[in-house]
């Protein structure tokens, strides 16, 4: 059986899983995921870990953070007034928001906090910071 190397597109299954066993994620109940190794699609653990697998093979693998999301970065969580927010909206803790940058592009934020003259956004990835657990069958 022929090892994946970098270039070539794979498909796997898999299960993410957090420190205390929570799934975050899986493709069990859906297509697989397809993917070209080498090409950044996914977090470099995960692309590691299924480099070198052969059809039909499982690894389970414990990713850092430093290999997945990243550290949580304090820097990327602000307090912006109310204001700054359509006068129509009724923000929520857990909503998400995409935010314009000056360049035309955005980012994704998430709503941690809600009072009646600030909101509290967190643009870190939800899974930041945080080590991560993938069970992979390589299909």
């Amino acid at each position: 059986m022929s090892q994946v190397k970098n270039g070539d597109t794979v498909k796997v299954h898999y299960t993410g899983t957090l420190a205390d066993g929570t799934v975050f994620d899986s493709s069990l109940e859906r297509e697989p995921l397809e993917f070209t190794l080498g090409e950044g699609q996914l977090i470099p653990g995960f692309e590691k870990t299924v480099l070198g697998m052969s059809a039909g093979e499982s690894r389970t693998v414990t990713i850092p953070a430093q290999e997945a999301y990243g550290p949580y970065r304090e820097e990327m969580v602000l307090e912006v007034p109310r204001t700054q927010l359509p006068a129509d909206m009724q923000p929520q803790v857990g909503m998400q928001l995409h935010v314009g940058e000056e360049q035309g592009e955005g980012m994704v934020v998430q709503i941690t906090t809600v009072s009646d003259s600030h909101i509290t956004l967190d643009a870190n990835h939800p899974l930041a910071g945080k080590d991560l657990t993938f069970n992979i069958q390589l299909q």
